[in-house]
């Protein structure tokens, strides 16, 4: 897969990998002192404005066609709204490793969306990477069940942010928005920041303060790094790489998502665990190897960035 690849690619996967990765521990721990709400709608903000900052340096136009609209907020509330959201609270309520592998799943909910929506019909190879990821979200159930009183929740709202990263990503699709990633990505984030801060002051700490300095950091470096140069990288990619192959990058995510979890938070990382990452993987390798084949569209220019 990587003959012929670029070494500026493989530098691009090697930090997308390790800057998205290693994000996910980091929720439970900056929602200490702020909320879910407060936190995303802080990082949205601060991570929209950077990159239309940075488009705008490079010369670029930040004006959108009016045609492009209804798309772009539709696919933003599911793209960024829902997955920012209920991504953050399942990694606050399960291991947020096993958040990370509940979230990533998103190939193969597009892929039945597709079939049960839009008509498109499946081939063996998804069908088993379908069976595959199931056996992966079943085995993170039967040990969080256990182990975790808000385990079901956790494990649902996990499922629920790879449902609305596959509904953003297919109204994007289909309404063929034609923007440049860095401005369309800015737009986004900014659109986003509106209803989550709405979603902020109605559920968020319903005080005004001065999270410690910690916490300001650990806001800052999600915004700026995973949300801003994790995209940018995976942007870069996109671009030098025929889409299933940029597309195969997720799949080392949750696994050093989960990784990092144990080392920074202590989250169990045993068997069961390992054996639902591989499940996992080979899911995600065979839908997006099975896209290839069937040559569907290319990856949006848009990404999540958890």
């Amino acid at each position: 897969m990587t003959r012929g690849m670029p070494p500026r690619a493989l530098a691009w996967l090697a930090i997308l990998t390790l800057v998205w990765g290693t994000n996910w521990p980091l929720f439970p721990l900056v929602t200490r002192e702020v909320s879910v709400w407060t936190f995303r709608a802080i990082a949205v903000f601060i991570a929209g404005a950077a990159l239309l900052l940075v488009a705008r340096l490079r010369g670029q136009s930040l004006a959108i066609d009016r045609r492009h609209w209804a798309a772009i907020v539709a696919a933003t509330f599911f793209y960024l709204v829902v997955w920012n959201i209920a991504s953050t609270y399942s990694a606050v309520l399960i291991p947020s490793g096993q958040s990370a592998v509940l979230g990533f799943t998103m190939p193969l909910w597009s892929a039945l969306i597709s079939w049960a929506v839009l008509g498109e019909r499946l081939s063996g190879r998804m069908l088993l990477a379908m069976a595959l990821g199931t056996a992966a979200v079943l085995l993170l159930m039967w040990k969080s069940f256990g182990a975790y009183a808000d385990a079901p929740a956790g494990l649902a709202l996990g499922l629920l942010a790879g449902i609305g990263w596959a509904v953003g990503t297919l109204i994007l699709q289909r309404g063929r928005v034609d923007v440049p990633a860095t401005i369309l990505t800015g737009w986004q984030l900014l659109i986003a920041a509106l209803p989550t801060a709405i979603g902020a002051l109605l559920l968020g700490d319903h005080r005004w303060f001065v999270p410690s300095w910690s916490s300001i950091a650990l806001i800052g470096y999600i915004a700026l790094v995973p949300m801003c140069i994790g995209n940018l990288c995976w942007f870069s990619i996109v671009g030098v790489l025929p889409a299933h192959v940029a597309g195969l990058s997720s799949i080392l995510v949750p696994v050093v998502a989960m990784v990092s979890g144990a080392l920074l938070n202590g989250e169990p990382l045993g068997p069961v665990q390992w054996l639902a990452m591989a499940c996992s993987a080979a899911a995600l390798s065979l839908a997006l190897l099975d896209r290839s084949a069937a040559k569907a569209p290319a990856v949006p220019v848009t990404a999540i960035e958890s």
